[in-house]
């Protein structure tokens, strides 16, 4: 009689493999007093702009790199390096997502041996981010206003591993059928421990009370 055929459940395989990889690395950053803070999002949110917003309010208060996540092109890391801090920019071959090994091979590129906090700007997509660890310490998601405020609802899996979210694009409020209270319900339902911050990355408003939350957590991860 022949053997049963061996079934391999890859994706699971993968995403464990991953998982495990994401550990280390979290530990070895903790060790090293360095902030990983992944940010997710749809294209066209925003992710480019509110980042230049935050980088402009700390860069001359702590040393920062930026890790730009693409499939293909480097607009966006010219973009961040144009603002006087480290960047580099990650082609991920056609992946949609960035994985704890690559975020690895991408800060041994850049260097971070005099960084206290590294930004990676995922790839633009709500869904393949979400289940691929990236070895952060921080999650972050950015939903714009015009993309609607059910999507906490469509998307549950990236509001629910995230550690904050960033309604931007709030100066376009009056323009859309858009509710804070409902997202504030729905990322609540999902993440009772994620915080939400309304700002506007082009005039500003609230990216202050971001900021203040980085610095807080700059602050635990070299104590």
């Amino acid at each position: 009689m022949r053997d049963p055929v061996k079934v391999i459940e890859l994706k699971k395989s993968i995403l464990e493999d991953n998982d495990a990889d994401a550990e280390v690395l979290r530990g070895t950053l903790k060790d090293e007093k360095l902030l990983y803070i992944n940010i997710m999002s749809s294209p066209g949110s925003g992710k480019t702009t509110t980042l230049s917003a935050v980088i402009n309010r700390l860069k001359d208060e702590m040393k920062i790199g930026v890790m730009e996540a693409d499939i293909d092109s480097d607009v966006d890391a010219k973009t961040i390096a144009d603002l006087g801090v480290k960047s580099i920019q990650l082609h991920t071959g056609g992946m949609c997502h960035l994985n704890a090994e690559m975020s690895r091979q991408g800060m041994r590129e850049m260097g971070t041996d005099d960084l206290d906090v590294v930004f990676l700007e995922n790839v633009g997509n709500l869904v393949c981010p979400a289940e691929f660890d990236t070895g952060s310490a921080e999650n972050v998601v950015i939903l714009s206003v015009p993309e609607g405020d059910d999507k906490p609802l469509k998307y549950p899996l990236v509001f629910t591993k995230c550690n904050v979210v960033l309604v931007n694009k709030i100066d376009a409020l009056p323009v859309f059928d858009f509710s804070l209270d409902n997202i504030r319900e729905y990322v609540g339902r999902l993440n009772p421990n994620a915080v939400v911050y309304p700002i506007s990355a082009k005039t500003g408003e609230g990216v202050d009370a971001f900021c203040d939350w980085i610095r807080a957590r700059v602050k635990e991860q070299q104590a």
